[in-house]
């Protein structure tokens, strides 16, 4: 006779990303299998269970809940507790309780899943062609919702009461759309419009006409998941070239979206990890080598090997395509340059009739607005370079429990993080912070950041640089205790914290800008570190920045003063940069560096790249931020004569300092030879990596330790940072970089929140 099972009863608590991800519709399908009663909710700290059967019953249920979570669903805790037996008949899923502590993860938005693709697509049924479609395992989450729990009156679909098939829908527990939040169809839900430019309806079928203006070269705002893009054929050059000139934005690429990664292989070289990362569930934007005539317009990125392109993620985007047969679509973000992306239909109206022609629009709000992510295959592993849609507020996990920090993170690039118990939430990418449109979004995420995690933070963690707006507005928090956190040593963090370590580490921080603690700016450092405190062991030595803000623009102005250092006597020699130039420009810029006025300091690592591209004739000017840079790394190429250019290394005091003068008299030489430019780019990139490998070496020898954290946006240069890092491996070293939040100062928040945590730990 066989050992009888005792009847049990059990709470389970499941923490996570478990609300709108098809978790509880899970759970009671596993109580059914299991013949278990009880209940499931969502709660303010995820999901609640209660299971009465038999104790080995329970305990495989138990095990299934996690090894059979739903694809989307992230599970960081299960905690069981006893109950006393009740009298009750099966398993139901009761409303959520509202109040209380919030702990629970939000799923950030994703891309329609290929269950939803094939209803869309298939004439006999009931949402053939519904723009909406969405199941638990697609669709809207994080730009839809006001508050926790994830349920349906704290999303903007409390507008839509469902269709009586729609209620059946997500009331079955069997169904793909049980509790979906945003479940509608064409009887009940959200409905597109097409408007004109002056925001009056078009009283045609919207999709079919958005279509047809799309081929005659028309430019059409289409509102999506997070905002709003402006759309152009992509093969049609003098659309792109208007789109350009009405956006004014005259360089700086386009993102382009096709249809299939298939159809991304007409256009660029597309590696196993780039179809990963192409057809992923977040869908981002990935940077990949472009074909040379491909049949695109030369115009979506003009001067640049790469193309952002990425895959459709709503249905809206997948009917284009499908009815269309558009090559390509231009899918950029739809705003002016430098503002936040549009997210409101009369917003958009207002502030884009100038660039759009025609505005696709739904009645779905957006509760917030999110821009695509943008990321790039390095190695084998993810390079996140814009951390935003697909990815928010999806939490880094971190080494140790912190006390609740927010930290807001630069100037450019902006986004902010809250960091609470193990996890570390980084809102989504803000922009720079330039104007007053972007500083309300920054305070705007930052309210519904704390929102939906129900934060209130201990301290705020903010940049040392007086003039950033994120700064200031930290200041005027009056009411909670702030903390000042260095540039690079919030970069060096990130990584640290990112990876795991504890410190302490030597960081290799290259990037454009940060204030230094000496006031000046920084930006080719090396540090030693751990999250308490930092040493400043190595730098580029100082040059000045004749304009100030304005030789971050003039690349020029950068290549006259490190000339001026390098070798004053050139100016009269027969050097072709400065043909390029009014002479008594380049005597003006000559004059405020040598008596450093209106010329701070810099150590900058990307001023330096900025030097060099204007000197060797690649871009004297710039119209969006490291375009110099980016065409510096771009026309590298490798030669026979590829020997570094010289930078020199001297101590002083306890730090060393690296010379440039060398490097420009080489570079000069090299060009008075008629070396090309690209093999010119090739012996500075191998210049740098000799110098920070060699300066590593040294420091490591100083203080015995082995591990080496890169960052800072400098390290975007794929020359520079894998050539570097490779370097570091043979010579022994361990080296960390960052594949979850971007290594410039995207992910300067993350940084400085886990240095204030540790200053507020150990009572500094």
């Amino acid at each position: 006779m066989g050992k009888k099972t005792m009847t049990v009863r059990k709470r389970i608590d499941v923490s996570g990303i478990v609300q709108g991800v098809g978790f509880r519709p899970h759970v009671y399908r596993l109580a059914h299998r299991y013949c278990l009663s009880g209940q499931v909710r969502n709660t303010v700290a995820g999901v609640t269970v209660e299971v009465q059967g038999e104790s080995g019953a329970i305990k495989q249920f138990v095990r299934s809940l996690e090894e059979e979570a739903p694809p989307l669903a992230q599970v960081t805790g299960v905690f069981v507790a006893d109950l006393e037996c009740k009298a009750e008949n099966g398993f139901h899923i009761v409303n959520s309780p509202q109040g209380g502590r919030v702990d629970t993860l939000i799923a950030p938005d994703i891309a329609t899943c290929s269950d939803c693709l094939h209803e869309l697509f298939d004439p006999a049924d009931r949402r053939y062609g519904y723009p909406f479609i969405n199941c638990t395992n697609c669709g809207p989450r994080f730009t839809i919702l006001g508050h926790i729990p994830y349920d349906r009156p704290n999303t903007s679909m409390a507008a839509f009461t469902m269709c009586a098939t729609c209620q059946a829908e997500y009331d079955n527990p069997l169904d793909r759309r049980f509790h979906a939040q945003p479940n509608a169809c064409w009887e009940c839900g959200p409905m597109l419009a097409l408007l004109d430019s002056e925001g009056e309806q078009v009283v045609r079928d919207p999709l079919e006409e958005t279509i047809a203006l799309l081929k005659t070269g028309r430019i059409v705002a289409i509102k999506g998941l997070g905002g709003f893009h402006l759309a152009v054929d992509a093969t049609n050059t003098e659309a792109v070239k208007e789109l350009r000139r009405r956006k004014k934005r005259f360089e700086k690429p386009f993102a382009v979206m096709v249809a299939s990664s298939h159809d991304a292989e007409e256009f660029c070289v597309v590696g196993l990890k780039d179809r990963v990362l192409l057809e992923s569930p977040q869908r981002p934007i990935v940077l990949l080598k472009a074909r040379s005539g491909s049949g695109l317009s030369d115009a979506i990125a003009p001067c640049n090997p790469e193309l952002g392109i990425f895959l459709p993620y709503t249905p809206v985007q997948h009917l284009l395509f499908a009815h269309g047969q558009f090559r390509a679509l231009v899918m950029t973000s739809a705003n002016l340059s430098e503002e936040p992306i549009c997210v409101d239909n009369e917003e958009a109206v207002g502030r884009l009739h100038s660039i759009a022609d025609f505005f696709l629009v739904h009645n779905r709000d957006i509760r917030l607005r999110c821009d695509d992510s943008v990321v790039r295959s390095v190695q084998g592993r993810t390079t996140i370079l814009r951390r935003s849609r697909g990815y928010v507020p999806a939490p880094i996990a971190l080494k140790d429990e912190l006390p609740a920090i927010l930290a807001v993170g630069g100037e450019l690039k902006n986004a902010i993080c809250l960091t609470k118990g193990r996890n570390a939430f980084l809102g989504q990418h803000v922009g720079d912070l330039e104007n007053l449109a972007a500083y309300s979004f920054f305070r705007e995420s930052i309210a519904h950041l704390k929102n939906i995690l129900q934060i209130e933070p201990e301290a705020i963690a903010y940049d040392l640089h007086p003039g950033y707006l994120s700064t200031q507005w930290t200041l005027q928090q009056k009411a909670v205790r702030t903390i000042g956190v260095q540039h690079h040593h919030a970069h060096v963090a990130s990584c640290m914290a990112e990876n795991h370590l504890s410190g302490p580490v030597i960081g290799v921080v290259l990037d454009g800008t940060g204030y230094g603690t000496d006031a000046q700016i920084w930006g080719g450092e090396i540090l030693v570190a751990d999250f308490r405190d930092f040493r400043r062991a190595a730098h580029l030595e100082y040059v000045p920045m004749p304009g100030a803000v304005q030789a971050i623009r003039e690349p020029w102005r950068m290549a006259v003063a490190h000339l001026l250092h390098a070798d004053p006597d050139c100016f009269e020699q027969n050097c072709r940069f400065l043909k390029t130039l009014p002479r008594e420009r380049i005597d003006i810029a000559r004059q405020m560096a040598a008596r450093q006025v209106r010329s701070p300091l810099t150590s900058s690592c990307g001023r330096l790249f900025d030097a060099v591209a204007a000197l060797i004739g690649l871009r004297t000017h710039v119209s969006f931020e490291a375009q110099a840079a980016m065409e510096l790394e771009a026309c590298c190429e490798d030669a026979v004569e590829d020997s570094p250019y010289t930078l020199t290394i001297r101590k002083e005091d306890d730090c060393f300092s690296i010379g440039t003068a060398r490097l420009f008299q080489e570079i000069l030489d090299d060009l008075y030879e008629g070396v090309p430019k690209g093999t010119i780019s090739l012996r500075f990139h191998k210049g740098l990596i000799a110098v920070f490998a060699n300066l590593v070496q040294q420091i490591s020898r100083e203080t015995g330790i082995r591990q080496v954290c890169l960052s800072g946006g400098c390290f975007l240069n794929l020359r520079l940072s894998v050539g570097l890092e490779e370097k570091l491996k043979l010579l022994g070293f361990k080296v960390f970089t960052q594949s979850q939040v971007p290594p410039g100062d995207g992910g300067l928040g993350l940084g400085q929140a886990v240095i204030a945590a540790h200053h507020i730990h150990q009572g500094l």
